[in-house]
């Protein structure tokens, strides 16, 4: 099937047809598909009325924080949040999330003897595997997931696992699951610590300006309908810490850095 040029278009507009329901998540999560003038795609589906409530999130919020985390990374330009887009559905208002195929035999983290990653690795931390050995766990040094690791900061991604990693057979690497994100807290945990305290690249400098202006603008009137306006704020004092700081942020030691469990 080619792909649509307008995915975001077919998923709001589509009709939306459950095939299934996919059980590895945690909230309700229904495999779709949306048809449109002749144009037809798969997606997530997940209804607000299938969100389980959460101490630290208010309740009904998760899938406007989905469609945020969409809108923030169009507006970095690097395109890493699938199409995504807040709808009616057969079970009411929900977040609905362009299909994404995987290309599985992609290589991003692994768990290696020894106490320092090989080149082309960058180091997370000591796993216990078994039996009292414990092994280094290691994420690519991939230009996507640095990326990543922005968005995730300026966000406040608290739940970056392996599994949330879609890297695909044309190379794009895709990020999902972004429910629990944009808290006035600081709550960032993740898989991708390995360029922390490390200067961002001028790349990433250039973005984060841009979604400063943004914030300032189109991107903050586009968040206004899906976040708290204490959520937006809370996110422009995100990107200018990072701007100010000019590296990536480093665990803070009052939240768990890494998500349990990590895949």
């Amino acid at each position: 099937m080619t792909a649509d040029p307008n995915p975001a278009d077919l998923l709001a507009r589509g009709e939306l047809t459950v095939r299934g329901r996919i059980r590895e998540a945690s909230n309700a999560a229904l495999f779709c598909t949306v048809a449109l003038d002749g144009r037809e795609a798969s997606c997530v589906y997940k209804p607000v009325a299938g969100e389980r409530p959460l101490w630290d999130f208010p309740d009904g919020t998760l899938a406007g924080r989905e469609v945020a985390a969409y809108e923030v990374s169009e507006a970095t330009g690097w395109g890493l949040v699938p199409p995504t887009v807040l709808r009616d559905g057969p079970y009411g208002e929900g977040m609905c999330q362009l299909w994404i195929d995987v290309r599985p035999e992609a290589e991003l983290l692994a768990l290696v003897d020894g106490e320092e990653p090989e080149p082309g690795w960058k180091a997370i931390g000591f796993a216990e595997v078994g039996e009292g050995r414990t092994a280094l766990l290691v994420h690519a040094d991939d230009e996507r997931l640095r990326r990543l690791a922005v968005l995730d900061a300026v966000i406040n991604n608290a739940d970056r696992k392996g599994g949330h990693l879609l890297p695909t057979a044309g190379g794009d690497l895709y990020g999902i699951d972004h429910g629990v994100t944009f808290n006035v807290e600081n709550k960032l945990r993740t898989l991708l610590w390995g360029w922390a305290g490390e200067p961002l690249t001028l790349e990433a400098v250039d973005v984060l300006k841009g979604l400063r202006d943004g914030l300032e603008g189109e991107l903050g009137r586009r968040l206004a309908a899906l976040i708290a306006a204490a959520e937006i704020d809370a996110t422009r004092a995100r990107v200018d810490a990072l701007l100010t700081s000019g590296v990536h942020p480093e665990p803070s030691g009052e939240w768990p850095a890494i998500p349990w469990p990590p895949v």
